[in-house]
């Protein structure tokens, strides 16, 4: 008798570890596809840090335009080369895209967020977007993928 107590103890102590997990998983979800969908496109802009501009003078993480990081901050445009300053407005941004989606109605996808981040937000919210921009979109959301899925087995350990 007491080694059935023992056990359906232990049934329900890994019940509730796993709920529990499972609710943890759930909670974080936004903030963890918001990390993921982020490092994704870091991975695609400049994954090495570099300092040099791009193309159009975009610097940092992020590859951010000057208007872009004026949008989110009173900083130096220069700024955007330190990684901290660049998160919190790579943050801001990604909440700004979000929130413009879910006025429209549309779902804050990491392809949507790939999207408007490369293609500008009218081409995430159904306009025209050049090929360049759907492939790029289309990168965001399978790194996105990989990367969360790095995150739940990482956290499973």
């Amino acid at each position: 008798m007491n080694t059935n107590i023992r056990q359906a103890s232990w049934r329900a102590a890994r019940l509730l570890f796993g709920v529990g997990v499972a609710l943890f998983l759930v909670a974080s979800a936004p903030a963890s596809e918001r990390w993921a969908t982020l490092e994704a496109i870091h991975q695609l802009e400049n994954p090495h840090d570099l300092t040099r501009p791009g193309p159009f003078g975009e610097l940092g993480a992020y590859q951010f335009c000057p208007a872009t990081w004026q949008m989110h901050t009173t900083l130096p445009f220069a700024r955007a080369l330190d990684r901290g300053a660049s998160d919190e407005v790579a943050v801001r941004h990604y909440e700004w895209i979000k929130a413009e989606l879910a006025r429209a109605g549309i779902l804050a996808t990491p392809y949507r967020i790939g999207l408007a981040w490369n293609g500008g937000l009218d081409a995430a919210m159904g306009g025209h977007a050049p090929r360049a921009a759907l492939d790029y979109a289309q990168r965001v959301a399978n790194l996105t993928e990989v990367l969360d899925r790095r995150m739940i087995v990482a956290s499973a350990r």
